[in-house]
Protein backbone atom coordinates (compact mmCIF):
# COMPACT_ATOMS: atom_id res chain seq x y z
CA UNK A 1 0.00 0.00 0.00
CA UNK A 2 1.44 3.37 -1.01
CA UNK A 3 0.83 6.29 1.31
CA UNK A 4 0.82 9.84 -0.07
CA UNK A 5 1.01 12.60 2.51
CA UNK A 6 -1.49 15.42 2.13
CA UNK A 7 -3.53 17.91 4.05
CA UNK A 8 -6.99 17.65 2.57
CA UNK A 9 -10.26 18.76 4.06
CA UNK A 10 -12.61 20.66 1.80
CA UNK A 11 -14.27 19.62 -1.43
CA UNK A 12 -14.40 21.05 -4.92
CA UNK A 13 -17.65 21.11 -6.85
CA UNK A 14 -16.50 19.64 -10.14
CA UNK A 15 -17.68 17.52 -13.04
CA UNK A 16 -19.04 14.10 -12.19
CA UNK A 17 -17.45 13.72 -8.77
CA UNK A 18 -16.37 15.88 -5.90
CA UNK A 19 -12.71 16.60 -5.45
CA UNK A 20 -10.97 16.44 -2.14
CA UNK A 21 -7.84 18.38 -2.22
CA UNK A 22 -6.51 21.81 -2.29
CA UNK A 23 -9.43 23.36 -0.57
CA UNK A 24 -8.83 22.44 2.96
CA UNK A 25 -5.49 21.12 2.78
CA UNK A 26 -1.94 20.89 1.77
CA UNK A 27 -0.45 17.98 -0.08
CA UNK A 28 2.85 17.02 1.42
CA UNK A 29 4.61 15.93 -1.74
CA UNK A 30 6.65 13.08 -0.39
CA UNK A 31 6.01 9.38 -0.19
CA UNK A 32 6.39 6.89 2.62
CA UNK A 33 6.03 3.14 2.61
CA UNK A 34 3.48 0.76 3.96
CA UNK A 35 5.44 0.39 7.15
CA UNK A 36 4.25 3.87 8.16
CA UNK A 37 0.67 2.68 8.44
CA UNK A 38 -0.60 2.51 12.00
CA UNK A 39 -0.43 -1.01 13.45
CA UNK A 40 -3.85 -2.17 14.53
CA UNK A 41 -4.42 -4.13 17.70
CA UNK A 42 -7.03 -6.82 18.11
CA UNK A 43 -9.10 -4.54 20.35
CA UNK A 44 -9.35 -1.85 17.65
CA UNK A 45 -10.64 -4.15 14.92
CA UNK A 46 -14.29 -3.81 13.91
CA UNK A 47 -16.77 -6.60 14.54
CA UNK A 48 -16.69 -8.05 11.03
CA UNK A 49 -19.29 -10.68 11.89
CA UNK A 50 -21.73 -7.91 12.80
CA UNK A 51 -20.97 -6.03 9.59
CA UNK A 52 -21.50 -9.17 7.51
CA UNK A 53 -24.80 -9.88 9.27
CA UNK A 54 -26.01 -6.34 8.50
CA UNK A 55 -24.98 -6.80 4.85
CA UNK A 56 -26.92 -10.06 4.60
CA UNK A 57 -30.05 -8.57 6.15
CA UNK A 58 -29.99 -5.68 3.67
CA UNK A 59 -29.33 -8.05 0.77
CA UNK A 60 -32.23 -10.32 1.69
CA UNK A 61 -34.88 -7.95 2.90
CA UNK A 62 -34.46 -4.37 1.63
CA UNK A 63 -37.35 -3.50 -0.66
CA UNK A 64 -35.54 -1.21 -3.14
CA UNK A 65 -33.55 -3.84 -4.98
CA UNK A 66 -31.83 -1.30 -7.25
CA UNK A 67 -30.22 0.27 -4.19
CA UNK A 68 -28.69 -3.04 -3.06
CA UNK A 69 -25.52 -2.72 -5.10
CA UNK A 70 -22.23 -4.10 -3.88
CA UNK A 71 -19.90 -1.20 -4.59
CA UNK A 72 -22.36 1.42 -3.36
CA UNK A 73 -22.86 -0.39 -0.05
CA UNK A 74 -19.14 -1.12 0.33
CA UNK A 75 -18.21 2.50 -0.24
CA UNK A 76 -21.01 3.56 2.09
CA UNK A 77 -19.67 1.31 4.84
CA UNK A 78 -16.14 2.69 4.48
CA UNK A 79 -17.49 6.25 4.41
CA UNK A 80 -19.47 5.54 7.56
CA UNK A 81 -16.41 4.24 9.39
CA UNK A 82 -14.35 7.27 8.48
CA UNK A 83 -17.19 9.67 9.30
CA UNK A 84 -17.62 7.98 12.70
CA UNK A 85 -14.16 9.26 13.65
CA UNK A 86 -15.72 12.72 13.93
CA UNK A 87 -13.00 14.47 11.92
CA UNK A 88 -15.60 16.30 9.85
CA UNK A 89 -14.26 17.95 6.73
CA UNK A 90 -10.84 16.32 7.00
CA UNK A 91 -10.51 12.53 7.27
CA UNK A 92 -12.60 11.05 4.49
CA UNK A 93 -13.04 8.37 1.83
CA UNK A 94 -12.38 8.98 -1.88
CA UNK A 95 -13.66 6.95 -4.80
CA UNK A 96 -11.34 6.41 -7.78
CA UNK A 97 -13.18 9.20 -9.62
CA UNK A 98 -12.56 11.62 -6.75
CA UNK A 99 -8.83 10.95 -6.92
CA UNK A 100 -8.79 11.54 -10.66
CA UNK A 101 -10.54 14.89 -10.32
CA UNK A 102 -8.13 15.88 -7.58
CA UNK A 103 -5.18 15.23 -9.88
CA UNK A 104 -6.94 17.16 -12.64
CA UNK A 105 -7.07 20.17 -10.33
CA UNK A 106 -3.39 20.00 -9.47
CA UNK A 107 -2.70 19.86 -13.21
CA UNK A 108 -4.44 23.20 -13.53
CA UNK A 109 -7.91 22.68 -15.02
CA UNK A 110 -11.25 20.98 -14.36
CA UNK A 111 -14.97 21.42 -14.94
CA UNK A 112 -17.61 22.54 -12.47
CA UNK A 113 -18.92 25.63 -10.71
CA UNK A 114 -15.57 26.33 -9.03
CA UNK A 115 -16.26 26.40 -5.30
CA UNK A 116 -14.80 24.71 -2.28
CA UNK A 117 -17.30 23.43 0.28
CA UNK A 118 -17.52 21.62 3.58
CA UNK A 119 -20.25 20.46 5.94
CA UNK A 120 -21.08 22.46 9.04
CA UNK A 121 -24.14 21.51 11.06
CA UNK A 122 -27.16 20.86 8.87
CA UNK A 123 -25.74 22.52 5.77
CA UNK A 124 -22.97 22.26 3.23
CA UNK A 125 -21.36 25.70 3.10
CA UNK A 126 -19.16 27.56 0.65
CA UNK A 127 -15.56 27.84 1.86
CA UNK A 128 -14.26 29.79 -1.13
CA UNK A 129 -15.29 30.53 -4.71
CA UNK A 130 -12.45 30.31 -7.22
CA UNK A 131 -11.24 33.20 -9.34
CA UNK A 132 -13.26 33.73 -12.54
CA UNK A 133 -15.50 30.75 -11.72
CA UNK A 134 -19.30 30.46 -12.15
CA UNK A 135 -19.53 30.44 -8.35
CA UNK A 136 -17.69 33.75 -8.00
CA UNK A 137 -19.58 35.38 -10.87
CA UNK A 138 -22.88 34.33 -9.28
CA UNK A 139 -21.93 36.06 -6.03
CA UNK A 140 -21.30 33.00 -3.84
CA UNK A 141 -19.08 33.87 -0.90
CA UNK A 142 -17.46 32.13 2.06
CA UNK A 143 -20.00 31.02 4.65
CA UNK A 144 -23.01 30.83 2.31
CA UNK A 145 -25.06 27.68 2.93
CA UNK A 146 -26.57 25.52 0.18
CA UNK A 147 -30.22 25.02 1.15
CA UNK A 148 -31.66 23.59 -2.08
CA UNK A 149 -30.34 22.21 -5.36
CA UNK A 150 -32.80 22.26 -8.26
CA UNK A 151 -35.64 22.74 -5.74
CA UNK A 152 -34.66 19.69 -3.67
CA UNK A 153 -34.08 20.38 0.04
CA UNK A 154 -30.47 19.74 1.09
CA UNK A 155 -30.96 20.35 4.83
CA UNK A 156 -29.30 17.54 6.76
CA UNK A 157 -27.82 16.00 3.62
CA UNK A 158 -24.20 14.88 3.54
CA UNK A 159 -21.53 16.64 1.51
CA UNK A 160 -21.52 13.73 -0.93
CA UNK A 161 -25.29 13.90 -1.45
CA UNK A 162 -25.27 17.66 -2.01
CA UNK A 163 -22.37 17.59 -4.42
CA UNK A 164 -23.82 14.73 -6.43
CA UNK A 165 -26.88 16.92 -7.02
CA UNK A 166 -24.79 19.91 -8.12
CA UNK A 167 -22.43 18.07 -10.44
CA UNK A 168 -22.85 17.96 -14.20
CA UNK A 169 -21.09 18.66 -17.50
CA UNK A 170 -19.76 22.07 -18.51
CA UNK A 171 -22.42 24.17 -20.20
CA UNK A 172 -25.33 22.78 -18.20
CA UNK A 173 -27.29 24.81 -15.59
CA UNK A 174 -27.87 24.13 -11.91
CA UNK A 175 -30.20 26.09 -9.61
CA UNK A 176 -29.18 26.74 -6.02
CA UNK A 177 -31.03 28.26 -3.07
CA UNK A 178 -28.48 29.96 -0.84
CA UNK A 179 -28.74 31.04 2.79
CA UNK A 180 -26.71 34.25 3.03
CA UNK A 181 -24.00 34.14 5.68
CA UNK A 182 -24.22 37.86 6.37
CA UNK A 183 -27.91 38.59 6.89
CA UNK A 184 -29.66 35.21 6.90
CA UNK A 185 -31.65 35.95 3.74
CA UNK A 186 -32.44 33.36 1.07
CA UNK A 187 -31.72 33.82 -2.61
CA UNK A 188 -31.96 31.66 -5.71
CA UNK A 189 -29.15 31.47 -8.26
CA UNK A 190 -28.82 29.64 -11.56
CA UNK A 191 -25.22 28.81 -12.45
CA UNK A 192 -23.87 27.39 -15.68
CA UNK A 193 -21.13 24.85 -15.11
CA UNK A 194 -17.89 25.59 -16.98
CA UNK A 195 -14.39 24.41 -17.68
CA UNK A 196 -12.18 26.21 -15.21
CA UNK A 197 -8.54 26.87 -16.01
CA UNK A 198 -6.61 27.66 -12.88
CA UNK A 199 -4.36 30.71 -13.12
CA UNK A 200 -2.77 30.54 -9.71
CA UNK A 201 -0.31 33.46 -9.85
CA UNK A 202 -1.06 36.91 -11.25
CA UNK A 203 -0.02 40.43 -10.37
CA UNK A 204 -0.75 44.05 -11.18
CA UNK A 205 0.24 47.52 -10.09
CA UNK A 206 -2.51 49.03 -7.98
CA UNK A 207 -3.82 52.06 -9.93
CA UNK A 208 -2.47 55.36 -8.66
CA UNK A 209 0.28 53.80 -6.51
CA UNK A 210 3.73 52.26 -6.71
CA UNK A 211 2.43 49.15 -4.95
CA UNK A 212 2.03 45.75 -6.58
CA UNK A 213 -0.56 43.18 -5.61
CA UNK A 214 0.30 39.53 -6.18
CA UNK A 215 -2.64 37.15 -6.18
CA UNK A 216 -2.08 33.47 -5.42
CA UNK A 217 -5.35 31.64 -6.03
CA UNK A 218 -4.09 28.16 -5.10
CA UNK A 219 -0.87 26.33 -4.38
CA UNK A 220 -0.70 23.80 -7.20
CA UNK A 221 2.39 22.79 -9.18
CA UNK A 222 4.88 25.53 -10.15
CA UNK A 223 3.25 28.31 -8.10
CA UNK A 224 6.66 29.06 -6.59
CA UNK A 225 8.10 29.55 -10.07
CA UNK A 226 5.21 31.84 -10.97
CA UNK A 227 5.74 33.91 -7.85
CA UNK A 228 9.46 34.25 -8.52
CA UNK A 229 8.70 35.49 -12.03
CA UNK A 230 6.17 38.01 -10.69
CA UNK A 231 8.56 39.31 -8.03
CA UNK A 232 11.34 39.66 -10.61
CA UNK A 233 9.05 41.79 -12.78
CA UNK A 234 7.92 43.86 -9.79
CA UNK A 235 11.51 44.61 -8.77
CA UNK A 236 12.43 45.46 -12.36
CA UNK A 237 9.72 48.12 -12.35
CA UNK A 238 11.06 49.56 -9.07
CA UNK A 239 7.74 49.17 -7.29
CA UNK A 240 8.05 49.95 -3.62
CA UNK A 241 5.80 47.46 -1.88
CA UNK A 242 3.77 44.30 -2.42
CA UNK A 243 0.39 43.02 -1.27
CA UNK A 244 0.25 39.23 -1.12
CA UNK A 245 -3.41 38.40 -1.72
CA UNK A 246 -4.36 34.98 -0.30
CA UNK A 247 -8.07 35.64 -0.02
CA UNK A 248 -10.23 32.68 -1.04
CA UNK A 249 -7.10 30.58 -1.55
CA UNK A 250 -7.96 27.02 -0.45
CA UNK A 251 -4.42 25.69 -0.24
CA UNK A 252 -2.37 23.15 -2.15
CA UNK A 253 1.12 21.69 -2.21
CA UNK A 254 3.22 22.13 0.91
CA UNK A 255 6.39 22.52 -1.14
CA UNK A 256 4.84 25.48 -2.97
CA UNK A 257 3.73 27.05 0.32
CA UNK A 258 7.26 26.76 1.70
CA UNK A 259 8.74 28.22 -1.49
CA UNK A 260 6.25 31.10 -1.32
CA UNK A 261 7.04 31.95 2.29
CA UNK A 262 10.74 31.66 1.49
CA UNK A 263 10.55 34.48 -1.07
CA UNK A 264 9.83 36.89 1.79
CA UNK A 265 11.82 35.35 4.67
CA UNK A 266 15.56 34.83 4.91
CA UNK A 267 15.63 32.30 7.78
CA UNK A 268 13.58 30.38 10.31
CA UNK A 269 10.76 27.87 9.96
CA UNK A 270 7.89 27.84 7.53
CA UNK A 271 5.85 25.65 9.87
CA UNK A 272 6.02 22.96 12.52
CA UNK A 273 4.52 19.51 12.18
CA UNK A 274 3.43 17.57 15.29
CA UNK A 275 2.67 13.84 15.24
CA UNK A 276 0.35 11.85 17.48
CA UNK A 277 3.17 11.31 20.01
CA UNK A 278 3.83 15.05 20.24
CA UNK A 279 7.08 14.93 18.28
CA UNK A 280 7.78 18.22 16.48
CA UNK A 281 9.34 18.40 13.02
CA UNK A 282 10.69 21.74 11.80
CA UNK A 283 10.11 22.61 8.14
CA UNK A 284 12.70 25.26 7.29
CA UNK A 285 12.62 28.29 5.02
CA UNK A 286 14.51 27.84 1.75
CA UNK A 287 17.48 30.11 1.03
CA UNK A 288 17.57 32.69 -1.75
CA UNK A 289 14.31 34.62 -1.32
CA UNK A 290 13.76 37.39 -3.87
CA UNK A 291 11.82 39.85 -1.70
CA UNK A 292 13.04 39.47 1.85
CA UNK A 293 13.19 43.23 2.41
CA UNK A 294 10.35 44.49 0.19
CA UNK A 295 7.62 46.10 2.35
CA UNK A 296 4.53 43.88 2.29
CA UNK A 297 1.03 43.24 3.63
CA UNK A 298 -0.91 39.96 3.39
CA UNK A 299 -4.65 39.78 2.71
CA UNK A 300 -6.60 36.85 4.18
CA UNK A 301 -10.23 35.88 4.74
CA UNK A 302 -12.38 32.93 5.77
CA UNK A 303 -11.74 31.32 2.38
CA UNK A 304 -7.97 31.23 3.05
CA UNK A 305 -7.09 27.69 4.09
CA UNK A 306 -4.22 25.25 4.64
CA UNK A 307 -1.23 26.37 2.55
CA UNK A 308 -2.51 29.94 2.78
CA UNK A 309 -2.48 29.60 6.55
CA UNK A 310 1.04 28.19 6.50
CA UNK A 311 2.30 31.19 4.52
CA UNK A 312 0.37 33.86 6.42
CA UNK A 313 1.20 32.28 9.79
CA UNK A 314 4.91 32.13 8.98
CA UNK A 315 5.02 35.76 7.85
CA UNK A 316 3.03 36.90 10.88
CA UNK A 317 5.15 34.96 13.38
CA UNK A 318 8.33 36.38 11.87
CA UNK A 319 6.97 39.93 12.09
CA UNK A 320 7.57 40.20 8.37
CA UNK A 321 4.10 41.37 7.34
CA UNK A 322 0.84 42.58 8.81
CA UNK A 323 -2.21 40.49 7.99
CA UNK A 324 -5.37 42.34 6.97
CA UNK A 325 -8.83 40.89 6.54
CA UNK A 326 -10.66 38.12 8.38
CA UNK A 327 -9.74 35.00 10.37
CA UNK A 328 -8.81 32.14 8.06
CA UNK A 329 -10.59 28.82 7.66
CA UNK A 330 -8.63 26.75 10.21
CA UNK A 331 -7.26 23.67 8.46
CA UNK A 332 -4.60 21.96 10.52
CA UNK A 333 -4.43 18.20 10.11
CA UNK A 334 -1.91 16.28 8.09
CA UNK A 335 -3.68 13.52 6.19
CA UNK A 336 -2.18 10.29 4.94
CA UNK A 337 -3.66 9.05 1.69
CA UNK A 338 -4.00 5.27 2.02
CA UNK A 339 -4.56 3.75 -1.42
CA UNK A 340 -7.03 0.86 -1.56
CA UNK A 341 -6.83 -2.03 -4.08
CA UNK A 342 -9.67 -0.83 -6.35
CA UNK A 343 -8.19 2.65 -6.84
CA UNK A 344 -10.15 4.31 -4.05
CA UNK A 345 -8.44 5.77 -0.99
CA UNK A 346 -8.89 6.85 2.59
CA UNK A 347 -7.54 10.14 3.89
CA UNK A 348 -6.80 9.82 7.58
CA UNK A 349 -5.45 12.50 9.93
CA UNK A 350 -2.20 11.36 11.51
CA UNK A 351 -0.67 14.63 12.70
CA UNK A 352 -1.20 18.38 12.62
CA UNK A 353 0.73 21.45 11.61
CA UNK A 354 1.47 24.56 13.65
CA UNK A 355 2.87 28.00 12.92
CA UNK A 356 6.61 28.50 13.55
CA UNK A 357 5.79 29.89 17.01
CA UNK A 358 3.70 26.83 17.82
CA UNK A 359 0.23 28.31 17.32
CA UNK A 360 -2.54 25.82 16.63
CA UNK A 361 -4.41 26.44 13.37
CA UNK A 362 -6.86 23.53 13.31
CA UNK A 363 -10.40 24.84 13.91
CA UNK A 364 -8.95 28.20 15.02
CA UNK A 365 -7.43 29.73 11.92
CA UNK A 366 -4.99 32.61 11.59
CA UNK A 367 -6.26 35.89 13.00
CA UNK A 368 -5.45 39.09 11.12
CA UNK A 369 -3.55 41.94 12.71
CA UNK A 370 -6.31 44.22 11.46
CA UNK A 371 -9.80 42.77 11.09
CA UNK A 372 -11.56 44.32 8.11
CA UNK A 373 -14.55 42.88 6.25
CA UNK A 374 -15.54 43.84 2.73
CA UNK A 375 -18.75 45.85 2.34
CA UNK A 376 -21.86 43.85 1.46
CA UNK A 377 -21.91 42.91 -2.20
CA UNK A 378 -18.22 43.72 -2.75
CA UNK A 379 -15.88 41.00 -4.03
CA UNK A 380 -12.08 41.04 -3.74
CA UNK A 381 -10.38 42.76 -6.65
CA UNK A 382 -8.16 40.58 -8.83
CA UNK A 383 -5.05 41.68 -10.76
CA UNK A 384 -6.95 41.12 -14.03
CA UNK A 385 -9.52 43.70 -12.92
CA UNK A 386 -6.92 46.15 -11.62
CA UNK A 387 -5.05 46.24 -14.93
CA UNK A 388 -8.00 47.91 -16.61
CA UNK A 389 -8.84 50.39 -13.85
CA UNK A 390 -8.20 54.06 -13.33
CA UNK A 391 -7.36 55.25 -9.80
CA UNK A 392 -10.92 56.57 -9.55
CA UNK A 393 -12.41 53.22 -10.57
CA UNK A 394 -10.16 51.43 -8.08
CA UNK A 395 -11.37 53.67 -5.26
CA UNK A 396 -14.99 53.19 -6.31
CA UNK A 397 -14.63 49.38 -6.22
CA UNK A 398 -14.55 49.59 -2.39
CA UNK A 399 -12.14 46.74 -1.76
CA UNK A 400 -11.58 47.98 1.77
CA UNK A 401 -9.08 45.26 2.63
CA UNK A 402 -6.80 46.14 -0.27
CA UNK A 403 -7.26 49.84 0.41
CA UNK A 404 -6.14 49.35 4.02
CA UNK A 405 -3.10 47.40 2.81
CA UNK A 406 -2.17 50.33 0.58
CA UNK A 407 -2.48 52.68 3.57
CA UNK A 408 -0.19 50.49 5.66
CA UNK A 409 2.42 50.38 2.91
CA UNK A 410 2.29 54.08 2.06
CA UNK A 411 1.89 55.32 5.63
CA UNK A 412 3.84 52.87 7.77
CA UNK A 413 3.75 55.20 10.77
CA UNK A 414 0.10 56.10 10.29
CA UNK A 415 0.97 59.72 9.49
CA UNK A 416 0.06 60.37 5.86
CA UNK A 417 0.51 63.90 4.67
CA UNK A 418 -2.43 65.78 3.19
CA UNK A 419 -0.58 65.84 -0.12
CA UNK A 420 -0.73 62.24 -1.26
CA UNK A 421 2.71 62.52 -2.83
CA UNK A 422 4.34 63.32 0.53
CA UNK A 423 4.38 60.94 3.46
CA UNK A 424 6.75 59.00 5.67
CA UNK A 425 7.79 55.70 4.12
CA UNK A 426 9.32 54.21 1.02
CA UNK A 427 6.25 53.84 -1.14
CA UNK A 428 4.81 56.69 -3.12
CA UNK A 429 1.31 57.41 -4.33
CA UNK A 430 1.18 58.59 -7.94
CA UNK A 431 -1.29 61.49 -8.32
Amino acid sequence: MKIRWRYIGVLFLTLGVFVFGLAGGVMLDRYVGEASAATQTTDSRPNTDLLLQAWRLIDRHYVDRDAVEQQRLTYGAITGMVDALGDTGHSTFLTPEMLKQHYDYTAGSFEGIGAQVEQRGDYVIIVAPMDDSPALKAGLKPGDAIVKVDDEDMTGKSVQEVIEKILGPAGTPVKLMILDSADGSLRELTLTRAKIVVNNVSWAQVPGTTIATVRIAGFSDHVGDGLKKALTEIKAQNLTGVILDLRNNPGGLLSEAVTTASQFLSKGDALLQKDAQGKIEHVNIEAGGLATDLPMVVLINYGSASASEIVSGALQDAGRAKLVGETTFGTGTVLNTFDLPDGSAMLLATSEWLTPNGRVIWHQGIKPDEKISLPAGVAPLTPAQLKGMTPQAYAAARDSQMQRAIELLTCPNGQCATDATKFSGKAQVIP
